[in-house]
């Protein structure tokens, strides 16, 4: 069956994704980091698209392109091939680095395309393996540029050519739709997200194989819980120790962990948010 054609959106904004084959890390030290910045930058020379946000993760990587020419999937499959080719004469190996089908998803409003920044420079605290001001592989360092810049025209003084993100139209968005000040842009990316929508930014991450069986096996055989149903009479307390303690497993989402338990994502999204705040000792 052929594949249907991808919706454009009428944005023209888009979170893509890729990841490495069988979710293999794609990025070992520095030098590949570099490489992978080094592809994008000359990306957007040859197709002139913008990109707002982006994150490079050890097995995967998140961007925030808007096209306004209609070349999303000519983009990814430069960006992809350009590192395959480096990466593959760097490591002796042949074959895909990347999984053939990227992902994308349109991001259709103005809210959403601020959201989805701050999701994305999100990613490593999320991931437990950085913090948003200090993690060196994502777009977030180039939006702390600006804040060194205590003067209100802050674009004459940003060196556009060390840059590979169009932070200006983001900045410049956040203000006109938040009303607020170049200063609060930084705090609206650190505060922790919760969605009102579950279509909106919702598990937006890298997805994992993992099938409902396999997980329905971990509850069983590792903590020890027979009958899955009954969490949902748990107190809130044990309940969220049950779900943070699901929540270690690789690759599991907050929908699947509701879908499995039989609860509603809003119960599994407030634990989420207990522990980010509080959190609980899991024994």
């Amino acid at each position: 069956m052929p594949r249907q054609s991808r919706k454009l959106s009428q944005s023209m904004v888009y979170h893509c994704m890729l990841r490495g084959i069988n979710k293999q890390d794609i990025f070992f030290d520095k030098q590949d980091y570099f490489k992978f910045q080094r592809v994008l930058k000359r990306s957007k020379e040859i197709f002139s698209y913008k990109l707002y946000s982006y994150i490079l993760m050890p097995n995967h990587i998140h961007l925030e392109i808007k096209d306004e020419t209609f070349q999303l999937s000519k983009i990814i499959q430069h960006i992809a091939s350009s590192y395959a080719q480096y990466f593959n004469k760097k490591y002796r190996r042949t074959g895909h680095v990347f999984e053939n089908r990227f992902l994308s998803k349109n991001v259709e409003n103005t809210n959403y395309i601020l959201n989805l920044v701050r999701y994305i420079h999100q990613n490593p605290v999320k991931a437990g393996i950085g913090d948003i001001e200090t993690y060196k592989w994502g777009s977030y360092l180039e939006y702390l540029m600006l804040k060194k810049d205590k003067q209100v025209n802050y674009r004459n003084k940003y060196n556009s050519e060390e840059s590979v993100v169009d932070v200006e139209d983001i900045i410049s968005l956040f203000i006109l739709e938040k009303q607020q000040k170049l200063e609060d842009f930084f705090e609206f990316n650190k505060e922790i997200m919760i969605l009102k929508n579950s279509n909106e930014l919702m598990e937006y991450e890298m997805r994992n194989t993992l099938k409902d069986e396999e997980l329905i096996y971990f509850i069983k055989e590792q903590l020890n819980i027979q009958n899955i149903q009954e969490i949902q009479k748990y107190n809130a307390n044990s309940r969220n120790e049950i779900i943070l303690k699901i929540k270690e497993i690789k690759g599991v989402t907050q929908k699947q962990i509701a879908r499995v338990l039989g609860i509603n994502i809003r119960i599994v999204q407030r634990a989420y948010t207990i522990q980010k705040r509080s959190p609980l000792s899991l024994k």
